[in-house]
């Protein structure tokens, strides 16, 4: 659970194509979570605010071979529904920070699932993907870290 917390999402992927499409990790949907995946080749980290509000990180498109992306979250907690700073990084470099007033504040929606390689549910953003949204690539490894 990410939710009122710091946090780092860590995947290690490998990329066959410039155009590589597909999700790595993703909880919730439509009506509230996160997905982070590639979206014709750019990394792409979505915050759904129960359906009121999507925040974006996106970097540039990626080459072939093997990457590691990031999303970083540093929140301004502490108490429920806070805001916070998101990061995304591609292979340890910075592509896009944003700050956000607020998070979801207790739970992400109970329908859903946590997702790596596919989207099962609804996607958190229907103007990118139609599910099941499987990514192209190798992932090797997802990784959470929660800091508080």
């Amino acid at each position: 659970n990410i939710l009122a917390k710091s946090y780092t999402i860590t995947a290690e992927i490998d990329v066959p194509a410039n155009d590589t499409s597909g999700m790595i990790v993703t909880d919730g949907g439509r009506f509230g979570g996160y997905g982070l995946y590639l979206l014709k080749g750019k990394p792409v980290f979505v915050y759904n605010w129960l359906a009121l509000e999507r925040y974006r990180w996106e970097g540039k498109p990626l080459a072939p071979g093997k990457h590691t992306v990031e999303f970083d979250f540093a929140y301004d907690g502490p108490g429920f529904a806070k805001g916070g700073t998101g990061t995304l990084k591609v292979d340890n470099q910075t592509v896009a920070t944003k700050t956000i007033p607020a998070t979801i504040p207790s739970i992400l929606t109970i329908d859903e699932s946590l997702d790596i390689g596919v989207d099962t549910r609804s996607p958190v953003d229907d103007n990118d993907y139609q599910l099941p949204f499987t990514f192209e690539g190798t992932i090797d490894k997802v990784e959470f870290e929660l800091k508080d």
